[in-house]
């Protein structure tokens, strides 16, 4: 990588949410340890929680959708001990109403369940408190922090601590197209792991200085050119933000440029990592682009695209008119 560009890299970073909020829920007595937990989760989340769970002896319950959760990763959440429900998703976009729907039902049905509500629960943000502190004292001050958003707690989370440090500093939100999270209409993403159908209370637009969508395809070129260049094995979140984060690292020389990935790429060898997977993509092969597209007001792309709309820490109602336009 640059000189100037240093990366904070996750084998699971959700695992830092997860404990912290199964850690308060038992010192407040919100939850007894071996007690049950219930959650709605993409994947990585609820994998945390489910590793958490098998070693506290506890409950677990994740709902989630058919176009999420895999085979391979469904079979390691069930090996954990979790009890594993999928909304159907023929339309790839998330199921996202149908899943908080079942989980507040399940909720109801049993009122002794502790639900961590990792879209809208401050401790979401809270815990990355130490990410930031180990990003200071490994690096030194930070002039710009990219990073993927889903729930909005790590941006959010860790950007917070450092804007106390460094008030000038730069937040770069990394989105993926056909997701709500900053104004675009939801829709089918082939880039998984960040973006969402919902717009959590985690997510503060106020902190945000720019946003850029990556397709996947672009993604998935990124992650294997981190891979090839860097040995860094990582997955397709990765390296959207490492894309976004290279480009301003090389277009601000005298920043230093601080990206966090998110998690590794064993869960997608047969996906990213897989030729014979990706040759089925229409449009692959693709080359890892030099620069996004600039835009003037919110505009949902392709699968191809990379594009880039400068925030200015603004809140989303005064950014997006009610069509989904700035």
């Amino acid at each position: 990588m640059k000189e100037n560009l240093f990366a904070a890299c996750f084998s699971l970073m959700k695992m830092l949410p997860a404990r912290y909020i199964l850690d308060r829920a038992e010192a407040s007595g919100r939850l007894k340890r071996g007690g049950c937990v219930a959650e709605t989760s993409s994947g990585t989340f609820g994998l945390a929680l489910a590793m958490l769970a098998a070693v506290r002896g506890s409950n677990l319950t994740l709902v989630s959708a058919t176009s999420l959760i895999d085979v391979p990763l469904r079979q390691r959440l069930e090996l954990l001990g979790a009890s594993v429900h999928l909304v159907d998703d023929p339309n790839g976009i998330g199921a996202q109403g149908q899943r908080l729907m079942l989980l507040n039902k399940f909720l109801q049905d049993r009122p002794e369940t502790f639900c961590p509500h990792q879209y809208d629960n401050p401790e979401n943000r809270w815990a990355y408190g130490r990410c930031a502190e180990h990003i200071c004292r490994a690096v030194g001050r930070v002039d710009c922090l990219v990073g993927c958003v889903g729930s909005g707690g790590s941006l959010c989370g860790t950007g917070e601590i450092l804007r106390q440090l460094f008030p000038d500093v730069t937040l770069i939100a990394v989105d993926t197209h056909n997701s709500a999270l900053f104004g675009q209409s939801p829709g089918p993403r082939l880039l998984r792991g960040l973006g969402n159908s919902i717009v959590p209370l985690n997510l503060q637009h106020e902190l945000i200085d720019d946003v850029h969508w990556v397709g996947g395809l672009p993604a998935f070129a990124a992650a294997r050119q981190l891979y090839r260049e860097h040995a860094l094995f990582m997955g397709p979140t990765s390296g959207a933000a490492a894309l976004v984060a290279a480009w301003h690292a090389r277009t601000h020389p005298d920043d230093t440029t601080l990206v966090i990935l998110p998690d590794e790429g064993h869960r997608y060898q047969d996906t990213l990592y897989s030729d014979e997977w990706l040759a089925n993509l229409s449009g692959w092969p693709v080359a890892v682009p030099d620069e996004p597209e600039v835009l003037g007001r919110v505009h949902a792309g392709g699968e191809h695209e990379w594009t880039y709309l400068s925030w200015s820490r603004r809140a989303l109602s005064s950014v997006v008119n009610d069509r989904g336009t700035s």
